[in-house]
């Protein structure tokens, strides 16, 4: 082999030297065995004399995950998605009240000739009281999904205008909710929403579109006739019950209108209030003879 720096061949005598490499390996016979893992049988968990006194210390968990904050947006459209399934319920719950306070009115003017049977009177009072009791607890459902959303949405056209609302919180709830103002605040804010929603100049007079407006007139009308039949049953006598069955019969139907509208209004507002979503478009260049 040559000597280490003086290539494949001999300094002394100039011949080429095959370079060699020497490997040891053990005699025949003589080859050490591998060695063998020892295998050990399971006995169960670990056991201790005594209560371990060591463990992880109670700290909370610091994830690199930073916290998802939803937009005023998807929190309206988690809303709507509430009211998309509740607004029609309540709604087909205030036709069924129409029905019975209609059926009610008929057998008041056929008991006047002669008696009714008791199955039909008690079927009567039944539906009338389901129709009553069922629509109710819809509305307040209903009532409280939409001051909700109404806030949501409001934040999310001030948001996208780049302004302020210019409404406090107290003040829009206030506005559904007290007396006299629930006439005129409603409306307003919903044309506020639309009107920031089409990217108006924030400084303009918000002009509502047409199915605001048919909202408003409807919700106007429920409103007062509310408190109509809420003041017409302090009064007694057998007239004013006759004529409190046909109050409620309308308000029951106004309300169902009135629950339509609302699906309608709050879906057109929240379509507007989302960003547009990109889209493809295909452009053709040339054609080929």
């Amino acid at each position: 082999m040559p000597p280490p720096g003086a290539g494949p061949f001999c300094p002394n005598c100039g011949r080429y030297l095959a370079a060699l490499a020497w490997v040891a390996e053990p005699p025949p016979g003589k080859a050490l065995p591998l060695p063998v893992r020892p295998r050990f049988r399971y006995t169960g968990p670990p056991r201790y004399r005594a209560i371990p006194r060591w463990g992880f210390p109670a700290l909370p968990w610091r994830g690199e995950a930073a916290p998802v904050v939803e937009s005023p947006v998807a929190r309206a459209g988690a809303l709507l998605h509430t009211l998309t399934w509740l607004l029609p319920v309540t709604a087909g719950v205030a036709v069924v009240g129409f029905a019975a306070e209609t059926l009610r009115y008929v057998l008041l003017l056929l008991s006047r000739d002669e008696a009714l049977p008791a199955w039909l009177v008690a079927f009567s009072d039944g539906a009338v009281a389901f129709g009553g009791w069922a629509s109710l607890a819809g509305a307040l459902g209903c009532g409280l999904l939409v001051i909700f959303w109404s806030l949501r949405a409001r934040e999310a056209a001030a948001l996208r205008s780049g302004t302020t609302p210019s409404r406090s919180v107290l003040g829009v709830v206030a506005g559904w909710l007290v007396p006299g103002l629930n006439l005129s605040v409603p409306g307003s804010v919903l044309a506020e929403i639309e009107h920031l929603a089409l990217d108006r100049p924030p400084a303009e007079r918000p002009r509502p579109s047409r199915p605001i407006l048919v909202w408003w007139a409807a919700w106007g009308v429920s409103v007062v006739l509310g408190v109509v039949v809420a003041l017409w049953s302090l009064r007694s006598g057998t007239q004013a019950l006759a004529d409190g069955v046909v109050l409620h019969a309308l308000l029951d139907l106004v309300a169902a209108v009135t629950a339509l509208l609302t699906l309608r209004v709050t879906r057109e507002l929240t379509a507007l209030l989302e960003p547009p979503r990109a889209t493809r478009r295909e452009l053709l260049v040339s054609v080929a003879p």
